[in-house]
């Protein structure tokens, strides 16, 4: 799929299963970014092996961690919401269940990502705002190719970002 096959299909459907306040160009941005970034050749699997699933590669988490699904599963601001979003998916309301089905399921993966960037106690960033954007993908999916890179590492996740914003924000535009 092409992004504005995601914005278009999943990602819109998803958005109309949450609170109307869920929905936003902002919301749509970041999401399109993440999904570029985590899983660009949408194998809705983490490659070549991982434990991460759908298109913005949720991994399970744990109780104890509160990350990936656990962490929205767990987490006041998203519980509730979640809750429709798998009674309409025909999802059992449950951390394994909802992990099992984001492999296979695109609107519970888009509503899954937009849930825990609603975790988020900061406003999401502005449009054009780069660098809010990578800090809020940083905060929420905290993603270990970073945190335990190198610096060159790092440097090649953050330049790779900023192409997928760049190709994102086309098509919000």
């Amino acid at each position: 799929m092409t992004l504005r096959d995601i914005r278009n299909g999943p990602l819109a459907e998803a958005l109309l299963l949450l609170p109307a306040r869920m929905a936003s160009t902002l919301a749509e941005l970041q999401l399109l970014t993440t999904t570029l970034q985590e899983d660009p050749d949408q194998r809705r699997r983490q490659w070549p092996a991982g434990p991460a699933r759908g298109l913005w590669q949720f991994e399970p988490g744990t109780e104890k961690s509160r990350g990936g699904v656990w962490g929205i599963f767990l987490h006041k601001a998203s519980r509730e919401p979640l809750r429709k979003l798998c009674a309409a998916r025909a999802v059992a309301f449950d951390p394994v269940a909802i992990y099992q089905a984001l492999q296979h399921d695109d609107v519970l993966a888009a509503g899954c990502a937009r849930l825990l960037l609603f975790t988020d106690p900061h406003e999401l960033p502005k449009l054009g705002d780069e660098d809010g954007a990578w800090q809020l993908y940083l905060r929420t999916w905290r993603p270990g190719a970073y945190s335990n890179g190198d610096a060159q590492a790092r440097a090649k996740l953050r330049g790779k970002w900023k192409a997928n914003y760049a190709a994102a924000l086309a098509v919000i535009q």
